[in-house]
């Protein structure tokens, strides 16, 4: 059923925080702009890019990294001066945040 029913995307709540759920392969990013409305997560706008050829050079870490400064980048009127919620499938991220010399052209 939840395959032929597409989710309806819905205005934004300045009122509540802001969610992204973000992935990369290995020649494409994309992420997904939401809320949780009643525990259930209602996408607001969705984007998607092909990773230039020096992005798909990247590593794993640095891949799974740029969906999410893309997503920074392309919902930046969402997210300025709003708290948001960041989630990926990739565990190394946590260790990535956590550092202070993290690596310039991830998080500029």
């Amino acid at each position: 059923k939840k395959l032929i029913e597409a989710p309806i995307l819905i205005a934004p709540n300045w009122d509540q925080p802001f969610e992204l759920m973000c992935d990369a392969s290995d020649f494409a990013v994309g992420a997904v702009l939401g809320q949780r409305i009643e525990k259930h997560f209602r996408p607001i706008h969705y984007a998607s890019k092909s990773m230039t050829q020096a992005e798909s050079n990247y590593t794993t870490i640095e891949k799974e990294m740029l969906p999410v400064v893309y997503a920074f980048e392309k919902f930046r009127s969402y997210l300025i001066m709003n708290k948001s919620i960041v989630y990926t499938d990739h565990s190394a991220l946590k260790y990535l945040f956590s550092k202070k010399d993290a690596k310039a052209r991830l998080l500029h």
